[in-house]
């Protein structure tokens, strides 16, 4: 005993040091386990006020509300402002509300974040790409898409918001690599959409009078699909070159394969044309040459088109032969029924033009029992955008060669 008082007096600040750390330590483990509980009771309710807060938020935009409902997903960063997911709805809706700049300074702002993640920071990256897409700002657009794809080269939606804009500028070389690209990560083929793109690509050599440049963008064009349009730049690259037979044959088997283009395809013979004005000349001597031979032409397949009929009456009628062109529309009525209202129309026009006044009154009153007026000429069979102008990449949806006709009374 008396040993062990001699040590303990040898080792009073060692013993004493021992005791207060074994104090110290069972003290931190009581708050420890303390502060655990009140660390879940404070994340629980945070959970339960956001929860509140995005349902009140859900219900705001199911009834068309976005105004509150951005009100809401305020509230919810001011509760937890760690919360990445309440960023990236905020922001979406900002943009939906047409408040881009707010949109750009939240997704900015995560992209500056030191603690984010990187999946999360390419997203962000990707919403403030559509931030400045849908505000707008082309060329900053372009710059952080092509960010985007520096990370990460496999994505979709990405490289088709790039094609979108490239065509939308026409900007057709770059258009082409994009949708190379594209067709490397999409499910469906780009075939069709490239040729387009090759065309447009090609026209531009053909108004400039680059007629060796324009053919080969055009052959490119054909080994991709041979889409309608390539075919009728090919027709009138053959007219530019002198090939009038080429031209005849392509004529041919575009109305055979597309007789609804018939119209079309002499309008867009018409287009912008520039260059060396003698080889314009020579163009325009050709064109009327192949319009003659069509209007002479009497294949009986071709002939039972509405759309190929009209095209020859309106062709006659521009070249001052109305007889010919009632003569031609008559003979026509008499073979077919003519439930078409411009059909109809057409054929009333006509007997006012050769004087047929009481034929052409008699067809006018019934006409008029059920009678509807079309808007527009084209109308896109994807999306239902109407106009007037030939479009082979439509507006509003941005599909390659959906545009159909509607005759206009």
């Amino acid at each position: 005993m008396e040993l062990y008082l001699v040590w303990i007096q040898d080792n009073l600040l060692a013993v004493v040091a021992v005791i207060l750390t074994g104090v110290f330590i069972y003290h931190y483990m009581v708050e420890q386990g303390t502060s655990v509980k009140l660390s879940k009771r404070y994340r629980n309710s945070i959970f339960e006020a956001q929860s509140r807060v995005f349902l009140n938020a859900t219900q705001y935009l199911i009834s068309g509300n976005k105004d509150l409902a951005i009100r809401e997903f305020l509230s919810a960063v001011d509760i937890n402002r760690e919360t990445i997911d309440t960023y990236f709805a905020l922001g979406g809706l900002f943009r939906s509300n047409g408040e881009i700049e707010k949109a750009i300074s939240i997704h900015r702002s995560l992209i500056a974040r030191d603690s984010i993640s990187e999946s999360h920071r390419l997203r962000a990256l990707k919403e403030l790409a559509v931030d400045f897409d849908k505000g707008g700002f082309v060329d900053k657009a372009i710059e952080t898409y092509k960010d985007v794809l520096k990370i990460n080269r496999d994505q979709y939606e990405v490289i088709q918001a790039l094609c979108r804009i490239y065509e939308d500028i026409e900007d057709w070389d770059q258009a082409y690599n994009y949708r190379i690209m594209l067709s490397k990560v999409a499910h469906e083929s780009q075939a069709e959409t490239i040729s387009h793109i090759l065309v447009m690509k090609a026209k531009l050599f053909f108004e400039r009078g680059e007629f060796q440049k324009c053919s080969e963008d055009l052959d490119d064009a054909f080994r991709f699909a041979p889409s309608v349009s390539a075919k009728i730049l090919r027709l009138r690259l053959f007219l530019a070159n002198g090939d009038l037979e080429s031209s005849k044959s392509q004529l041919i088997e575009l109305l055979k394969e597309h007789p609804m283009y018939a119209s079309f395809i002499f309008e867009s013979m018409n287009e912008r044309f520039g260059g060396d004005p003698e080889i314009k000349e020579r163009y325009d001597t050709r064109l009327t040459m192949l319009r003659d031979f069509f209007l002479d032409m009497n294949d009986q397949e071709l002939l039972a088109s509405p759309s190929v009929i009209l095209s020859k009456v309106r062709l006659l009628k521009e070249g001052g032969k109305s007889n010919s062109a009632h003569e031609t529309l008559k003979n026509w009525v008499d073979q077919h029924s003519m439930n078409s209202e411009v059909m109809t129309a057409e054929y009333i026009k006509l007997l006012i033009d050769v004087g047929k006044d009481q034929e052409a009154l008699r067809v006018t009153k019934n006409l008029l029992n059920n009678f509807h007026q079309s808007l527009t000429k084209h109308f896109c069979k994807s999306c239902g955008y109407n106009s007037d102008s030939i479009f082979w990449r439509c507006p509003q949806c941005h599909a390659w060669e959906t545009i159909q006709f509607r005759w206009k009374v």
